[in-house]
């Protein structure tokens, strides 16, 4: 359960938000999408760094070499400076026609009626391909806001030269709880005489943590209704469970863990061969191999009972702005991104595995090393009903997470103190955009 794979949440962008919450109005049409018989001009607007931006280019190009009536123009920026720049021209009425969208913003946005609904568009967006819970990532109140680019499911990613070098056998993945991953993460420390730590993880410092806790225990972070629904008790118990990793020395220390956040999941602790295992995406195998240098194994997370707790985990979404003023055109172009193989065979999995069962039967044959272990991985987990998209007034739940976290792993508030606070904070932030 470490920080995102995709990207984590920004505090300026939850600010930034605010602009959209009071600017937006309904979608630009309650018609079906229509082609204009006049050529058109589109903006995508995306967050990346220029590896991204190469590959996008290129399939921006195959685009308009087989729609030439329609063009595009592609701008990036990197996480942070996108949310503020995204909410700013989406309050001035003057957002990018086609938007790269995160799990974190999408009921915000679809909320205040800033997103198309894409089921005005199948004629020109074709959905059949995608698993229906993978659909269900992209969908605020059973409208269909945003389509998944990729998905991926939690695992351990095991360090497993670290494993043979200390003489620690690897656990059986398909029957390990709780119990058993501390066991094997202080074995780990002890045989190494300490010289690494047998984990990189405490949970609580992301979101997919949080809800795959809540879910083992029968629950959700976040009820169908927009609420949440997580229990105190379930909180406070995987604070508890952090403690006693780092007490024992099983886990990296409190402040190590601060440090990995800020280093990021390529420099800190496991990508530096300091730790032997890390809660991770299956799809972030591919760059802890390229940082750790090491053989590495994904391996089934711990479980409790045998409530399906994993879930596909959107990387990113495409979505369609409710303002443009051509939604059968943006359709068009998802649509090639999306469901053409030669937009696959450009963009590959830089987005994530893709969600598209079609894209990624045409990609798997061509796929070695860790995106086949990623991939393969994903086929042999069962993932559970999706969880609710995290509701309008939600997207700063990480920052706050991991602010109580802190707060407990430093020993500055007891488990279930702040996890009652905790909860009344968030839920004070849902009700306050309502």
């Amino acid at each position: 359960m470490h920080a995102s794979p995709f990207r984590r949440v920004a505090i300026g962008a939850v600010a930034s938000l605010s602009l959209v919450l009071t600017a937006c109005s309904g979608s630009s049409t309650d018609s079906p999408a229509k082609l204009s018989d006049k050529p058109v001009t589109l903006r995508l607007t995306y967050w990346g760094a220029d590896a991204r931006a190469k590959l996008t280019d290129e399939a921006i190009a195959a685009f308009e070499k087989k729609y030439p009536n329609i063009k595009i123009k592609g701008q990036y920026k990197d996480w942070n400076g996108y949310w503020d720049a995204l909410a700013t021209t989406t309050a001035a009425k003057d957002s990018p026609d086609v938007i790269q969208m995160d799990e974190l913003y999408l009921a915000s946005y679809a909320d205040r009626g800033a997103l198309y609904d894409l089921g005005k568009a199948k004629k020109f967006l074709d959905t059949s391909q995608f698993d229906a819970k993978a659909l269900a990532t992209g969908q605020v109140d059973g409208t269909q806001y945003a389509l998944p680019v990729g998905i991926g499911v939690m695992s351990v990613v095991v360090n497993t030269d670290l494993f043979k070098k200390y003489g620690v056998a690897l656990p059986d993945d398909k029957t390990w709880t709780w119990d058993d991953y501390a066991k094997v993460a202080k074995e780990l420390t002890d045989k190494s005489g300490g010289k690494i730590n047998g984990t990189s993880t405490a949970p609580g410092f992301d979101a997919g943590s949080l809800k795959y806790w809540a879910r083992q225990q029968g629950g959700n972070l976040f009820g169908k209704d927009g609420n949440v629904s997580l229990k105190p008790a379930a909180l406070a118990g995987m604070w508890k469970y952090g403690q006693q990793l780092i007490s024992s020395g099983a886990s990296i220390k409190a402040s190590t863990l601060v440090e990995d956040q800020t280093a990021g999941i390529t420099a800190g602790s496991f990508a530096t061969g300091k730790t032997a295992m890390i809660n991770a995406y299956n799809t972030q195998i591919t760059a802890l191999q390229q940082a750790t240098g090491a053989h590495l194994k994904l391996l089934q997370m711990p479980h409790v009972g045998t409530t399906k707790a994993n879930f596909f985990k959107p990387s990113m979404y495409w979505a369609v702005s409710s303002q443009s003023k051509h939604p059968a055109e943006a359709a068009e172009f998802v649509n090639f991104l999306l469901n053409d193989p030669t937009a696959a065979d450009i963009l590959k999995t830089e987005r994530g595995i893709p969600a598209n069962k079609k894209m990624l039967q045409h990609l798997e044959s061509g796929l070695a090393g860790t995106d086949k272990a990623a991939v393969d991985y994903m086929n042999e987990v069962t993932p559970g009903e999706s969880p609710v998209v995290t509701p309008n007034g939600g997207s700063g739940i990480e920052p706050e997470l991991q602010r109580y976290s802190q707060d407990v792993y430093f020993g500055k508030t007891s488990p279930d103190a702040a996890a009652k606070a905790f909860i009344k904070e968030l839920q004070g932030e849902i009700d306050a955009a309502k």
